[in-house]
């Protein structure tokens, strides 16, 4: 019988984003692939340090250990290794006691057929295009930061897993930042406050935000395994809608800052994210030196969309 992955929560991670390849990535960018591989080969048995998405994919991993909820997350390697050169991430993989069992492993190739392929609900990696590709597709993706933060305690339990999220663009669609970069602030706040008893779209995070919120079903905040943030550069009077979207969503936020221009670097760190997601490098960059972010890009426009927004239009 095959193995089901439907009603698990599927993260695919590259080994850059598990690891901290930033000295074998040098290799590469300055010699190429042969020598990135011969490299990895030669010291295969040298231990993979940890990268900014270990604490993360270990904290969701260890999900299933709970009681009620075993097998309810599943973690891939997607890398676009090679299998010859692989050898030294799986030895990492099993040093550090990761429930990883399963890889896609594409040689150079792109890794976007295979998302869909195997259910892939978050991505992570540092190569911007397969990122780009996820998010083409509707799946959560983010372009990890790999500068900043180097501190891992491998051994650190988590008990209370952090995520945070940035708002428009990322949990909602980026209709209304749209509307605040062409036509300024003055009318971003007049449209918001008009549509605030219209729900904002769901932008590329927003499913996994569900999924999230089912994983914390029937728990008590301080009890929940994982717990949730909006931080976000929106202040009243735009504040209304995004409380409006979210109780229509009936998802779970439990910690939600409308900054208004204030940082989120000093906010994130208080609340202690193991990753924060943000579409904009202006605010993953800072964050980065204090917790793992990542940068989600914008989903490309095609004609079916544009179709779509003249037919609304009109």
């Amino acid at each position: 019988m095959a193995y089901d992955l439907e009603n698990k929560l599927v993260v695919g991670v590259s080994s850059r984003a598990l690891f901290d390849l930033t000295y074998e990535n040098t290799i590469f960018e300055a010699d190429g692939v042969e020598a990135y591989c011969r490299y990895q080969i030669e010291h295969e048995n040298e231990i993979l340090q940890p990268g900014p998405g270990f604490p993360l994919v270990k904290a969701l991993l260890d999900l299933n250990h709970l009681p009620g909820r075993e097998g309810s997350v599943e973690v891939i390697i997607m890398s676009r290794n090679s299998p010859d050169s692989s050898l030294r991430v799986f030895n990492a993989i099993e040093h550090y006691g990761l429930g990883i069992t399963r890889a896609v492993l594409a040689s150079g190739a792109s890794l976007a057929p295979y998302l869909s392929a195997f259910k892939t609900d978050l991505f992570l990696s540092a190569y911007e295009d397969d990122v780009q590709s996820a998010i083409d597709s509707n799946i959560a993706a983010g372009i990890i930061c790999t500068e900043g933060l180097r501190t891992y305690d491998c051994d650190h339990q988590i008990r209370q897993i952090r995520i945070a999220f940035d708002g428009d663009a990322v949990l909602f669609s980026d209709d209304s930042e749209q509307i605040f970069k062409e036509q300024g602030l003055e009318a971003f706040e007049e449209n918001e406050r008009r549509n605030a008893n219209h729900p904002l779209k769901a932008g590329p995070f927003a499913k996994f935000l569900t999924m999230l919120s089912e994983l914390q079903k029937d728990c008590a905040a301080e009890e929940a395994p994982i717990r949730t943030a909006l931080v976000t550069s929106r202040c009243a009077p735009t504040h209304e809608r995004v409380i409006r979207t979210l109780r229509a969503w009936n998802v779970r936020i439990d910690e939600v800052f409308f900054l208004g221009g204030v940082s989120k670097k000093e906010v994130l760190l208080a609340f202690g994210a193991h990753i924060f997601f943000d579409d904009q490098s202006v605010h993953t960059v800072p964050a980065s030196e204090v917790v793992p972010a990542a940068r989600v890009p914008y989903r490309k426009k095609v004609p079916c969309d544009e179709a779509e927004e003249e037919s609304d239009s009109s």
